[in-house]
């Protein structure tokens, strides 16, 4: 694990550009700050340590992609313990005893940056996996306090198109509606926004029928033509 976590630090230092460091922070209203090291260098310089660090078991996986992330001093090491989550290598250990890990992801970092990407491709993955399991967390989490955790749940979808659940979409909407918060609204139109790729009318008669914000359905009818 140390080996791991200091390989991560020493590629991210090589590969960073110090100079953008700050903008990159401001830009994402982060208190911990960046290396400065932009999305696709991070990538290749992890895609390699990843490979020369093997995990040997799902537990020890588990446990060292939440040490990265708590330890981290680096915002890019936080995305590396996402990227860790994901590492081809690990996709067989996509079940759900990964939902701890996630959840606490998510409930800490409690930002878009992190949030997204595990609801998107962590989450949503699950989802598809093991509807019968996710689909009432999904619900629970969209009635929770923690805005994170329904922006979470809100999102989990967004890679189904043809697969979504389209009951389960609304349903992890709704308690949400009367959020003022912007990245509530803006998650529901993001949301919303995918599934029109899909049925464009469909989402034009909800928005039409829902109270929604008009930064929600700014979102959503994005690339609805003449709506």
């Amino acid at each position: 694990m140390n080996a791991l976590r200091e390989a991560i630090r020493q590629a991210l230092t090589v590969a960073a550009e110090p100079t953008k460091a700050e903008a990159m922070r401001a830009y994402m209203k982060s208190d911990m700050p960046f290396l400065g090291v932009q999305a696709v260098p991070r990538r290749a310089a992890l895609k390699k340590v990843f490979a020369h660090h093997r995990i040997l078991a799902a537990p020890e996986w588990r446990k060292t992609s939440l040490a990265i992330w708590r330890a981290a001093e680096y915002r890019e090491e936080r995305y590396a313990a996402i990227e860790l989550t994901g590492y081809r290598y690990y996709r067989p250990w996509q079940t759900l005893y990964t939902l701890p890990m996630y959840e606490e992801m998510i409930v800490t970092g409690a930002w878009w940056d992190y949030v997204d990407d595990l609801a998107v491709h962590r989450i949503g993955g699950l989802l598809a996996a093991f509807p019968d399991t996710m689909r009432p967390l999904m619900l629970d989490w969209s009635r929770a306090d923690d805005l994170w955790k329904r922006r979470a749940a809100i999102l989990s979808q967004n890679r189904f198109r043809h697969g979504t659940d389209l009951g389960l979409l609304y349903a992890c909407i709704e308690p949400s509606l009367s959020d003022t918060d912007f990245f509530a609204r803006k998650a529901i139109g993001w949301a919303l926004r995918e599934y029109a790729k899909v049925d464009p009318r469909e989402v034009v008669r909800y928005v039409e029928h829902k109270g929604i914000s008009g930064l929600s359905r700014r979102e959503a009818l994005r690339n609805v033509p003449g709506a």
